[in-house]
């Protein structure tokens, strides 16, 4: 927990799935830790991502170990469903939930419960778009890649 001389309790809370680590994930979470004096990071399960139709490549207790070790986290729970947001936010006394802007309005409901905010992302990276470069990279076709190679090859041996 970070206090500051007279720095009153305010407690931050916030999801995501955090497969890929990346920089706008780091971004988001010490801007998130700069609001309050405890961050708690609920990191959604392989289950969870399951139900909601999302497919991860590192699994629930890495990425959790990963939130875990960033020294803006205060604290990891585990994101087993939709509803435990309302739980969460009574149950660890959270005065702001945050989210990234991309979920503009979708929360606005937790509002009877403490104040919600949406912060901008970090722009040009995100973990789709990781996986998208992942996939395109992963359907090059190796026997191209070889015949370019060898037509390299040639070219540098005509100048040679």
């Amino acid at each position: 927990m970070r206090y500051t001389f007279k720095m009153k309790k305010k407690y931050i809370l916030t999801y995501g799935t955090f497969d890929l680590f990346h920089i706008g994930h780091l971004n988001l979470l010490k801007r998130l830790s700069q609001l309050g004096t405890k961050l708690i990071v609920a990191v959604s399960t392989d289950e969870f991502n399951t139900l909601k139709g999302k497919k991860t490549i590192i699994p629930y207790r890495q990425r959790k170990e990963i939130v875990e070790a960033i020294r803006y986290v205060d604290e990891v729970i585990p994101e087993t469903h939709w509803e435990q947001k309302i739980e969460d936010i009574q149950k660890y006394d959270i005065d702001v939930f945050a989210m990234g802007h991309d979920w503009e309005g979708k929360f606005d409901f937790l509002k009877e419960y403490c104040e919600v905010i949406y912060l901008p992302r970090t722009e040009d990276i995100s973990t789709t778009q990781l996986k998208s470069s992942l996939k395109s990279i992963s359907n090059i076709n190796i026997d191209d890649v070889n015949k370019a190679f060898e037509l390299l090859k040639r070219i540098k041996e005509d100048f040679e």
